[in-house]
C-alpha cells in the first residue's frame, strides 16, 4: 500500500477510535489481517428508524490512492433499504462514488453511512423493489425494514406473524432468506411470493 494511504489510514482509525460516537457504541472500526487495506466497520441502527436496535457489519477496502479516491465499502449485514442492495450489500452514496472528497475520513463515512439509514433516497435507488415499497407502502416498507433489522442485525423487533409466512415456505423446502427475500419483495403476499418461487 502505498505510504501515504497507510499513514492517512492509522491516522483516522486512531480518530475513530477515540470518538464520541464509539463512546456511544454508535460506529466502529477494527482492522482485518493487521493491515490498513481491509477495515471492518460498524454503525448501529439510528433511533426511531426501522433499524433502531440492530448492528451492521461493513466491509471497507481502502485503495492505494486514498484519499484521493474514496474506500470501497459495502454491507456485510443483509438490510433491507432502498440505497443498499438486498443481494450484495451495494450502497448508493454521493460521497462513496463523484462527490468524495480527500478532506473527507472515515468517520465521515461512517456516520454518513448511519445518516442514509435515517433518511433514504428512494429516488436515487440501489434495490429498486426495496425503493418502489418504500414510496408505494411506507408501513410495509418499515415492517420489512424491521424484520430484516431483527434477523439479521439483532434488532429487537419479534414479528411471529411474518416469521410465520417464511416457515410456511421453508416447510415447502425453500431456503430461509429465499423465502424472506421473495415475501419481502411481494409485500409479505404469500400467494405471489410461493408463485414467483415456483414458477
Amino acid at each position: 500500500m502505498a505510504n501515504i494511504a497507510a499513514q492517512r489510514i492509522q491516522r483516522e482509525f486512531k480518530e475513530v477510535i477515540k470518538s464520541e460516537e464509539v463512546a456511544k457504541c454508535a460506529i466502529k472500526v477494527e482492522l482485518v489481517n493487521d493491515s490498513f487495506t481491509e477495515l471492518k466497520g460498524e454503525i448501529a441502527g439510528p433511533p426511531d428508524t426501522p433499524y433502531e436496535g440492530g448492528n451492521f457489519v461493513l466491509e471497507i477496502k481502502v485503495p492505494e490512492t486514498y484519499p484521493f479516491n474514496p474506500p470501497k465499502v459495502r454491507f456485510i449485514t443483509k438490510i433491507w433499504h432502498p440505497n443498499i442492495s438486498s443481494v450484495t450489500g451495494a450502497i448508493c452514496l454521493d460521497i462513496l462514488k463523484d462527490q468524495w472528497a480527500a478532506a473527507m475520513t472515515l468517520r465521515t463515512v461512517l456516520l454518513s453511512l448511519q445518516a442514509l439509514l435515517s433518511a433514504a433516497e428512494p429516488d436515487d435507488p440501489q434495490d429498486a423493489v426495496v425503493a418502489k415499497q418504500y414510496k408505494e407502502q411506507p408501513d410495509m416498507f418499515r415492517q420489512t425494514a424491521k424484520h430484516w433489522t431483527s434477523v439479521y442485525a439483532g434488532g429487537p423487533a419479534k414479528m411471529p406473524e411474518l416469521d410465520d409466512k417464511i416457515r410456511r415456505l421453508t416447510d415447502m423446502g425453500v431456503e430461509e432468506h429465499n423465502a424472506r427475500v421473495a415475501l419481502s419483495s411481494y409485500n409479505w403476499d404469500l400467494e405471489r411470493a410461493t408463485e414467483q418461487l415456483f414458477s
